[in-house]
C-alpha cells in the first residue's frame, strides 16, 4: 500500500470538508453544496464525454486504473541492480548457461523473457529490440490509462461550465423573483465547484502518480535491459555496476549496497 497517496488523498477531503463547515456550517453543507441536477451534469457529462473519447475496454481499464495509485512498487531500482549483479557473478562463474536456472525462480516476467533470449544465444541486437519493442508497447497501454485521467480532468471543468451556463439562463428566465436570484446563482456555481473538485482532487493527482509509477517501471526496464546485455556481453560485474548505478540519483548511489563481487 502505498501510504502517501492514500494518506493524501484522504486528507484532501478532510481539507475540503473542512472549508465547507467553516464557511457554510455543519448542519447546511448538505442543502446548500449538495445539488443532484448539478452532480448529474458535471460528473455525468464528464465520464460520459470521455466515453465517447475512448473505446469501451479502455474506458473500463482507465477506471480501474484508478486503484494502481495506492499500489506500492514492489521492487526499487537498487533491489534490481543488486540482482543483476548477482546474476552476472553467476554468469562469470557458471557461464550464461547456468541463468536458466535462475530464471525459474524469477517474478519479474520482463527479466525472465531477457534472460531466456540471452541463455538461447539470441543476437544482442535482437535481444535488444525484443526487449525494447515490449517497453514501448508497455509504456503505450500505461499512457492510454494515463490519457484517460487527463481527458476526465480536462472534462470536469468544461462540463462544470456547461452545468452553470445553464443555471444562468434558467436564473435569466427568472429575473422578476428578485429573492430567488441569489440561491439560482449558488445553484449554478456548483456545477464549477463540482467540476474543479473533479479535476483538482482525483483526476489531476490520479494522472501524476500514473505518470511517476510509468517513469520508474521504465526506468526499471532499461536498468534490465543494460544489465542483462552486458552480462551476455561478459563485461566484469564492478563495470556492470557502475554502469547500472548511473540511473541512480547521486544519493541513492551512496545509499547503494550493491556488492559485485568478481575479479578482472
Amino acid at each position: 500500500m502505498d501510504i502517501a497517496s492514500l494518506v493524501g488523498f484522504l486528507l484532501c477531503f478532510v481539507m475540503m470538508v473542512y472549508g465547507l463547515i467553516s464557511g457554510a456550517g455543519l448542519a447546511n453543507i448538505i442543502p446548500e453544496y449538495m445539488n443532484a441536477p448539478s452532480a448529474i451534469i458535471t460528473f455525468g457529462g464528464a465520464l460520459f464525454a470521455t466515453m465517447t473519447s475512448v473505446s469501451m475496454p479502455d474506458f473500463i481499464g482507465g477506471l480501474k486504473s484508478f486503484t494502481l495509485i495506492f499500489k506500492a512498487p514492489s521492487l526499487n531500482t537498487a533491489e534490481m541492480i543488486q540482482k543483476i549483479i548477482d546474476l552476472s557473478n553467476i554468469a562469470r562463474k557458471e557461464g550464461l548457461l547456468s541463468l536458466e536456472e535462475a530464471a525459474t525462480d524469477m517474478d519479474e516476467p520482463f527479466l525472465k523473457k531477457g534472460i531466456l533470449l540471452i541463455v538461447d544465444g539470441t543476437d544482442p541486437d535482437l535481444v535488444r529490440a525484443i526487449m525494447e519493442t515490449e517497453l514501448v508497447s508497455v509504456e503505450g497501454r500505461h499512457k492510454t490509462r494515463i490519457g484517460f485521467w487527463d481527458t476526465l480532468g480536462s472534462m470536469g471543468p468544461a462540463w462544470g461550465m456547461i452545468g452553470t451556463l445553464i443555471g444562468l439562463v434558467h436564473m435569466l428566465y427568472n429575473m422578476g423573483d428578485m429573492a430567488a436570484l441569489g440561491p439560482a446563482m449558488a445553484v449554478a456555481l456548483i456545477t464549477t465547484l463540482y467540476g474543479s473538485v473533479l479535476a483538482n482532487w482525483i483526476c489531476g493527482p490520479v494522472g501524476a502518480k500514473l505518470k511517476a509509477d510509468n517513469e520508474s517501471e521504465m526506468m526499471m526496464k532499461e536498468v534490465m535491459i543494460e544489465g542483462l546485455l552486458s552480462i551476455q556481453a561478459g563485461e566484469n560485474p564492478r563495470v556492470i555496476e557502475e554502469k547500472l548505478k548511473s540511473f541512480l540519483a547521486p544519493k541513492d548511489r551512496e545509499n547503494s549496497t550493491v556488492e559485485a563481487g568478481g575479479e578482472e
